[in-house]
């Protein structure tokens, strides 16, 4: 019964890294090419191979094997060090770059009725 439990913790452990590489792979896809090149970062091309080989070996092998915590460290090494360098480059995160005002509105700053 116990190994049973530890196996079950196992595979929640595989699921959640699994669906961290996941999101490191879709987040990956969808910043632009050039934001890489600007961040002095690998091109788009290498990351969405990483990390599209980290997800794939993660959900075939689960934790019990080697390879899945080298797809872990270059998920890690993306998150961590790619994807806030190419986020800022990208302009990425709330208001595109640009900071708000108290007085912004859902579509725009409020000029008072003038």
């Amino acid at each position: 019964m116990l190994v049973q439990g530890f196996y079950s913790v196992l595979g929640i452990i595989s699921l959640a890294l699994g669906a961290f590489s996941l999101f490191a792979f879709i987040d990956s896809a969808i910043r632009s090419e050039d934001a890489y090149r600007a961040a002095n970062k690998q091109t788009k091309p290498f990351w969405l191979i990483i990390l599209g080989l980290a997800v794939l070996v993660n959900f075939l092998f689960g934790i019990m094997s080697i390879l899945p915590i080298i797809g872990l460290i270059a998920t890690i090494v993306y998150v961590v060090d790619v994807r806030p360098a190419v986020k800022q480059i990208s302009g990425g995160g709330r208001g595109g770059g640009r900071r708000g005002s108290s007085s912004d509105g859902p579509y725009g700053p409020y000029n008072g009725g003038r």
